[in-house]
């Protein structure tokens, strides 16, 4: 049945990938997967394909890669394959409206917030950074704007302790495959009606920049503690002892056992580093300076001596 239908699917990161890949697995004629142009990587700098190309070439699925979606001859190239269905997830670039007018069933938007809260383009980070207890996946009926069109189906998963940007991003990204082979289903029989989000709900997930990486240590220790987890791990939470730029993959809030102002080190504890903070104090699990390895901090405090007095900054 599903067979019947076409989609021009439109996604570029990792977290799209499940999306494609259920799309294939279910049936769905797919004529054509869009995804940002290829870009250069690493410290070798060297141009990689991004995760979605590399999954739908695997699946055999022809890709297009515009610089540009609303170009007129790209346009024209959709209009020409009459697709049912858009689906749209993390594809980095705005839709115009002549695109979204394409599809005769909808364009369908697969977005990692319980929306109208996180519209933008970093919501996994923003959930964690302002201590949210839940988040989700919305698929949504695409408009104009930014992350506002009308709610098809909702998904709900809790925030844990442990969780981190990269963790909640995999677990998201399988629901929201699951959840965009239902709301397809549900257009396609019908039983599916849009919900318009509330405006005055409605919270920003701006994109993050590697600066906004930066502790602010008067901070409170469990303010911290969600943005390094927020942050972990892009863009990632630094701070500097000294010259030295030290990232922090992981803390966690601890007693504060004597005054001190944020940022200092305080009395060393065995194989810990325990640092004051706004409140409390917050305890260093890993890091890493910026030409070494990732460390848990005991065998960091092995190789570096941290007086207790020393303050980050």
């Amino acid at each position: 049945m599903n067979a019947q239908y076409k989609v021009i699917f439109m996604g570029t990161p990792d977290f799209a990938v499940p999306t494609l890949q259920a799309l294939h697995r279910a049936g769905y004629r797919l004529p054509l997967v869009v995804t940002q142009p290829d870009r250069p990587k690493g410290r070798g700098r060297k141009t990689v394909p991004t995760p979605i190309k590399a999954a739908a070439t695997e699946l055999g699925l022809s890709v297009a890669q515009p610089m540009s979606l609303r170009t007129a001859d790209f346009v024209a190239r959709l209009q020409a394959l009459e697709p049912d269905f858009f689906v749209v997830a993390a594809m980095g670039q705005i839709l115009s409206q002549a695109l979204l007018d394409i599809p005769q069933m909808g364009p369908i938007n697969v977005h990692a917030s319980l929306l109208p809260k996180y519209r933008g383009a970093a919501p996994i980070q923003w959930a964690l950074i302002n201590g949210e207890q839940e988040t989700g996946i919305t698929t949504m009926l695409m408009n104009a704007g930014m992350d506002t069109g009308d709610i098809l189906l909702t998904a709900r998963t809790d925030i844990t302790a442990e969780d981190t940007a990269q963790t909640l991003h995999d677990r998201l990204s399988i629901i929201g495959a699951e959840l965009l082979i239902e709301t397809l289903d549900g257009l396609i029989s019908n039983r599916l009606s849009p919900i318009p989000q509330d405006d005055k709900l409605a919270t920003k997930a701006p994109m993050l920049k590697k600066a906004d990486g930066r502790i602010d240590w008067n901070r409170s220790a469990s303010a911290l503690d969600c943005f390094i987890r927020g942050m972990t791990p892009w863009p990632g939470a630094f701070t500097f002892m000294g010259d030295r730029r030290l990232k922090i993959f992981a803390a966690r809030p601890a007693p504060l056992p004597e005054e001190a102002a944020p940022g200092t080190v305080v009395s060393r504890f065995t194989g810990e580093l325990r640092i004051a903070t706004g409140d409390q104090a917050l305890s260093i699990l890993e890091l890493q300076e910026a030409s070494g390895k990732r460390l848990p901090v005991r065998d960091y405090l092995i190789g570096k001596k941290v007086a207790a007095g020393t303050v980050l900054r």
